[in-house]
């Protein structure tokens, strides 16, 4: 009985495929053409594409699928009956949860106008594949080994493009190209567009939207008739994108392996219950090891974890093994700096008089001051690079908002580099700089700031916004500009002098970089407050040399934003010692 059942599933697929063939739809091979490839398989890096619709019998498809390395994510697109295919390995294989949208390169027209402040040009030094790797992991995406596109990658089928920024000289775009047409040798005459992926912190607007443009542009010439993509069913922002550019929704399908890269699409994600990106990625990382996680106040970041008969309740990175002493402690800035001070670490002066005379003599001796509240988070009512006493004042009333007790302290110049300690280890380190916006030659300052706000709070969940208030204002006098200015094109413009990631501030790693002494400085300043999880501030000249100044301590600090660094792993490390061992050896009896 069976085999009859198997008889005539197979005698339809067969029927199904002729047919296709018949009415010659795309990517499928005519009779009569000359002879093209069959049973195809590209090489990507980050995994294989595999055109299905080169397999002519589904269990060639199938073997090729279960061929995939366990360090990587093969796609099977252009799946023809894939819920035939799934049906014969379904404890192995799922629908891939994405649409496919089409770019019909004969009607496709160039962007009239090329955006500025960054250029579009190929992959080509190791330099430009690290960086790419940095993009992809901290998008979650598989990395490519570096030697792959040098040693393993055909670049007659393959095009790895990068957006390169024209100041910085940062790589903060890049996308990948496959030509089916070369792949297959006529078999499959499109092409289709991968990984593409944009820095958050990327400053110039329209990064993703030139990339894409380039790549249709590279197909177009070649004479393909179409570019094909793959996007999630719920990415509304990057679907918003492809329609604008003129990507209609077209019918076909993709099957993916069933491993632990793939794992949140055929299980269902883990969202993190409503929590922000700092508390959802810690909720993450403890299910991921079994860690049974309670939501006490989403709004809040409050929850907790159990794991063996132990619970222990959180407020994002903030746990009960902080102490209230501790915590008192790192809450007051003042007493914060009395007490690293006393264990030798370097911290600006402070001026103890908010005379006008001592202000005026500080102002004479330094050039230019920051003023603070004594108690406060996420750079609210902290003004730097004062340098006249009605500056000073007026920032001392903006200070007092927040908290009755003020700071005036030497600016130092340099860069903000903040360091995450857990459990008196240094885990990640990353150079915060302040927002800055980077002008078209139309738009006024204050339209700039209000777009890059937009992609700032799109890219870190509603957290990074710059504000529009008086400190704007202040730091675009100084500069010479009013909100109503308007930058030439591709002109780059501080709009902030604080580089606080809530105000718009970006945040770039730097951990394999980080002088020894700074990361011991960040470790005795956390023993001397006696916090085993916080984010130490030093001002730097440079990540690689010695000098600095601290500046505070949070005893809150946003995991979330040192990503790829493994802040979360590290700090349920620290809350559940035994998990770490746990899940080693589950990943070590998978790879076997």
């Amino acid at each position: 009985m069976a085999d009859q059942v198997n008889h005539r599933l197979k005698a339809a697929y067969d029927h199904r495929l002729r047919r296709m063939r018949d009415n010659a739809m795309p990517h499928e091979l005519r009779e009569g053409e000359e002879q093209t490839l069959e049973n195809v398989s590209v090489d990507c890096g980050w995994g294989s594409l595999i055109l299905g619709s080169t397999f002519m019998e589904p269990e060639p498809l199938l073997e090729t699928i279960r061929q995939e390395r366990r360090d990587r994510r093969d796609i099977a697109f252009y799946v023809r009956d894939p819920h035939v295919l799934i049906a014969s390995a379904p404890q192995e294989l799922f629908l891939d949860p994405s649409h496919t949208y089409r770019l019909m390169l004969a009607t496709y027209r160039a962007g009239r106008n090329r955006r500025r402040g960054f250029t579009i040009r190929r992959l080509s030094s190791r330099e430009d594949a690290e960086a790419l790797n940095v993009l992809y992991a901290a998008r979650g995406m598989v990395t490519i080994p570096p030697d792959f596109f040098w040693d393993a990658m055909d670049p007659k089928v393959l095009a790895v493009l990068v957006a390169e920024d024209d100041d910085t000289g940062e790589i903060i775009g890049t996308a990948m190209g496959v030509d089916h047409n070369r792949a297959t040798k006529g078999g499959d005459p499109g092409s289709s567009l991968w990984c593409l992926s944009v820095s958050p912190q990327a400053r110039p607007a329209g990064v993703g939207e030139e990339l894409v443009r380039r790549l249709a542009e590279l197909f177009q010439a070649r004479g393909n008739p179409h570019m094909d993509l793959s996007v999630m069913h719920d990415n509304d922002k990057a679907i918003s994108l492809y329609e604008k550019l003129g990507f209609t929704r077209v019918p076909f399908f993709a099957v993916k392996h069933k491993n632990p890269i793939n794992e949140s699409l055929f299980i269902g994600k883990t969202k993190g219950h409503g929590l922000n990106p700092y508390g959802a990625i810690i909720v993450n990382e403890a299910s991921r090891r079994g860690i049974h996680t309670e939501i006490i106040d989403a709004e809040g970041g409050f929850f907790s974890l159990t794991h063996g008969g132990r619970t222990i309740r959180c407020r994002e990175s903030l746990s009960e093994i902080t102490s209230a002493v501790a915590l008192s402690i790192c809450d007051d800035k003042t007493v914060t700096r009395r007490l690293v001070e006393q264990v030798g670490i370097h911290v600006p002066e402070r001026l103890g008089s908010e005379d006008n005379e001592a202000i005026e003599e500080f102002l004479t001796r330094h050039r230019a001051a920051v003023v603070k509240p004594a108690s406060g988070e996420q750079g609210k009512g902290v003004s730097v690079g004062l340098t006249t006493l009605d500056e000073v004042n007026a920032a001392i009333e903006t200070a007092r908002q927040y908290c009755s007790d003020v700071l005036i302290e030497e600016f130092v110049e340099g860069q903000d580099l903040r360091l995450i300690v857990i459990d008196y280890r240094v885990v990640a380190a990353a150079v915060r700089r302040p927002a800055e916006v980077t002008g078209d030659g139309r738009s006024s300052i204050k339209e700039l700031i209000t777009a890059q706000s937009r992609r700032r709070s799109a890219a870190t969940g509603g957290e990074s916004q710059i504000p529009i208030d008086e400190e704007t204002e202040r730091c675009l006098s100084a500069a010479g500009y009013t909100l109503e200015s308007v930058p030439d094109a591709g002109q780059s413009l501080f709009v902030r002098r604080t580089a606080n990631l809530h105000t718009g501030g970006t945040i770039h790693d730097v951990t394999g970089e980080t002088n020894r002494e700074l990361i011991n400085a960040a470790i005795e300043a956390a023993k001397a407050i006696g916090i085993p999880v916080t984010g130490i501030d030093l001002m730097v000249k440079s990540p690689r040399e010695p000098e600095y100044r601290f500046i505070e301590a949070n005893e809150r600090p946003g995991l979330a934003n040192h990503e790829p660094q493994p802040t979360a792993e590290k700090f349920i490390d620290f809350l559940f010692p035994l998990t770490k061992t746990s899940i080693e050896t589950a990943h070590q009896a998978r790879d076997t």
